[in-house]
C-alpha cells in the first residue's frame, strides 16, 4: 500500500518502537498523528519530523483511561476528517517484576486495559470507515515474551491482543483491509531493558512490512522485524 498523503496514527510514538515507525512512516509521505501520553512528548518528535519537511500531529492520551481513549478517537477523527489509513498500536507497559512469580490482581488489570483493551477500542473505532474507504492497514504491536511467569500480566495482555485479531479475520475478508501483528524482538528500549540484544533502530524496515503490505496479502500474520534487518 501506498501511504503517501494518507493519514496514520501511532501511538506511544516518543520513543522506542513507535518513534522509529511514525518517522519512517512521515519519510515515506504519511500525515502521521504522533501519539504518546503528554503532548509535549508527542511535540518534540513532531518538530523533528517537521524540519525533515514531513507531515506530522501531536496528540496525548492516557492509554489506561477508557474516557481518554474515546477522546482519542474524537482527536484523530477530527484531524483525518475520518479518513484513517493507518493504525499502529504500538503502546504498551509492562508492570514490575514479581520475584515469586505471585502476580497481584491490579498488574493484570493495568496490563489488560493498555496492551488490549485500548488497541481493540482503537481498532473497532476506526475499523468501520476503513472499510468504508475500501483500504486500511491496522497493525498490532505483540511480543514474543514466553516463559517468564514474573511477567505473566504482561504477557497473558499481550496474548489476549493476539487472539483479538485472530478473531477478527472473519469480518475483514474483502474488505481491503488488512489487520496483522508485528514482533519487534527483543530490543533495548525502557521496556526491554539494557541487557536486549537488538538496537530499537534494527525494527526498521521490517516494522513497515505489514503497512506496505498488497491487498492480497491477507490478515491474522505475524510479521517479526528482526526477520528483515
Amino acid at each position: 500500500m501506498q501511504v503517501a498523503g494518507k493519514w496514520a496514527l501511532v501511538t506511544g510514538a516518543s520513543r522506542g518502537v513507535g518513534l522509529r515507525v511514525v518517522k519512517a512512516l512521515a519519510a515515506k509521505g504519511a500525515k502521521v498523528i504522533v501519539h504518546s501520553r503528554s503532548v509535549s512528548a508527542s511535540q518534540k518528535v513532531v518538530d523533528e519530523i517537521t524540519r525533515h519537511q514531513g507531515f506530522a500531529v501531536a496528540v496525548e492520551a492516557e492509554l489506561s483511561n477508557p474516557q481518554a481513549v474515546a477522546s482519542l478517537v474524537e482527536q484523530v477523527n477530527q484531524l483525518s476528517g475520518h479518513s484513517l489509513a493507518v493504525l499502529y498500536n504500538n503502546a504498551a507497559i509492562m508492570t514490575p517484576w514479581r520475584e515469586d512469580a505471585v502476580v497481584p490482581a491490579e498488574d493484570y488489570a493495568l496490563s489488560f486495559q493498555v496492551n488490549c483493551i485500548a488497541p481493540a477500542a482503537l481498532c473497532d473505532a476506526f475499523l468501520p470507515q476503513m472499510k468504508q474507504q475500501g483500504e486500511g492497514r491496522i497493525v498490532n504491536v505483540t511480543s514474543g515474551i514466553a516463559d517468564q511467569p514474573q511477567l505473566m500480566a504482561y504477557s497473558c495482555s499481550k496474548a489476549a491482543l493476539d487472539r483479538y485479531v485472530r478473531d477478527m479475520l472473519p469480518s475483514l475478508a474483502g474488505s481491503g483491509v488488512l489487520m496483522n501483528l508485528m514482533d519487534p524482538g527483543w530490543l533495548q528500549t525502557d521496556l526491554g531493558g539494557e541487557q536486549a540484544p537488538n538496537h530499537p533502530d534494527s525494527v526498521i524496515p521490517g516494522a513497515l512490512v505489514p503497512v506496505l503490505l498488497e491487498d492480497n496479502a491477507g490478515s491474522g500474520r505475524l510479521y517479526c522485524a528482526q526477520d528483515y534487518s
